[in-house]
């Protein structure tokens, strides 16, 4: 395997790109992980070194190979049921909540940043397990990311047994379904899940179109990938994008500190946008 050496100036060539492309943040210490994850693109292609690559990124009219090395550099670590405490809050006390004052089939979801999909099918999980399930519904799940590549994961619904160890038994058996042959091992959410998940590429950095506000946004572990000019951006876009009395969820590792927004504190990661602002 030929190494690939990435100079900073090549290094600081590729950074402003992300950051003005996704506003991905990528900080002297990232240096090696960038030249790893697109030395591997480059590998996959023709390209024979970093600044060949980078000149045809900036040069190529169709934009295909820059969603590719977006989909190389973003970070997509995430599991079912992730941070459980959002969970909890969801179930016990923000679905009961919409429960008292209309229909929970009409709650406008949002799941942003959703990787490979286990975090929108979490949500679907809760949903169903307050409602009836073999009642009608039309609540429709927006999960979106910026990687074309785990949105294909997430569509298709299937994770590997390693994936779903922590969910509880039961869950598994009402809404997987279990691989066989070559399919061992495998296991793929039922249609009465996948149905109410829907998966679009998105970039957070472009303007939010939506025809409807949400009640509910997910938008864990992507901030801490922004630098404070982008947070307030995005923060202050998710804001008009919620319905009044709409809650937002973040990562356990971010909170909104230093950044202004409107919102009220509900607890740690969990905010909500008052009524009659």
């Amino acid at each position: 395997m030929i190494y690939l050496e990435l100079s900073d100036r090549e290094f600081t060539s590729f950074r402003e790109l992300v950051y003005q492309k996704c506003g991905i943040h990528l900080h002297n210490g990232k240096k090696e992980l960038v030249r790893a994850r697109l030395g591997k693109r480059l590998r996959q292609t023709e390209f024979k070194s970093f600044k060949q690559y980078y000149k045809f990124l900036i040069h190529n009219d169709t934009g295909e190979e820059l969603i590719e090395m977006l989909n190389a550099i973003s970070t997509n670590q995430t599991s079912f049921f992730r941070e459980s405490g959002h969970f909890d809050f969801l179930t016990k006390e923000c679905l009961p909540s919409y429960h008292k004052i209309g229909n929970l089939s009409d709650l406008k979801i949002w799941s942003a940043g959703c990787s490979s999909g286990e975090e929108p099918y979490s949500i679907a999980i809760c949903l169903l397990e307050q409602l009836e399930i073999n009642a009608p519904w039309k609540i429709k799940i927006l999960s979106t990311d910026i990687s074309t590549r785990v949105l294909e994961t997430a569509r298709s619904g299937i994770y590997h047994q390693s994936r779903i160890d922590n969910i509880p038994k039961y869950i598994l058996k009402k809404y997987f379904q279990c691989g066989r042959g070559k399919w061992e091992k495998y296991f793929r959410l039922k249609s009465v899940i996948r149905n109410i998940v829907e998966f679009e590429r998105l970039n957070l950095m472009e303007p939010f179109i939506f025809k409807v506000k949400f009640n509910i946004i997910f938008c864990r572990n992507v901030m801490i990938y922004f630098d404070k000019i982008t947070q307030q951006s995005l923060i202050s876009k998710f804001f008009d994008s919620l319905a009044e009395g709409g809650y937002l969820f973040i990562g356990h590792s971010e909170s909104l500190m230093g950044i202004k927004h409107d919102f009220q504190y509900v607890k740690p990661t969990v905010y909500l946008k008052p009524k009659n602002l």
